[in-house]
């Protein structure tokens, strides 16, 4: 129930991304120090996009589930995919989006540049 979750979470966090014009690049994207959930392109910045999908009714934010010790393992793994991919001249951001069940689909919230290299 839960890998059904995140996977819905990060289809709707790519649908928003596209339909800001973003191309998707990429989506679960592992390697040893961990996986990134979307990689983005757009106007040459590549976006690595770290995508919390909760359910209910919760205190805490999403987003607040992206602490210091996974910022570190999300900025390994970007490190990893840009020495192995053609973008690593481009300039790079880290996002968190939230996704949450709405009234009527989903609300996206995305914090853009959450976090810094």
């Amino acid at each position: 129930m839960k890998n059904e979750l995140g996977a819905k979470g990060e289809a709707v966090a790519a649908q928003y991304y596209r339909r800001k014009g973003y191309l998707l690049l990429d989506h679960n994207y592992r390697t040893r120090m961990g996986e990134l959930d979307l990689i983005v392109y757009k106007d040459d910045t590549i976006v690595f996009a770290e995508v919390k999908t909760r359910a209910g009714h919760m205190l805490a934010r999403p987003a607040e589930a992206v602490d210091f010790h996974k910022q570190q393992r999300l900025l390994l793994a970007a490190q990893f995919y840009l020495q192995n991919s053609p973008f690593a001249d481009a300039t790079v951001r880290f996002d968190v989006v939230e996704v949450t069940p709405a009234e009527k689909g989903w609300q996206v919230h995305c914090i853009m540049d959450a976090f810094q290299a």
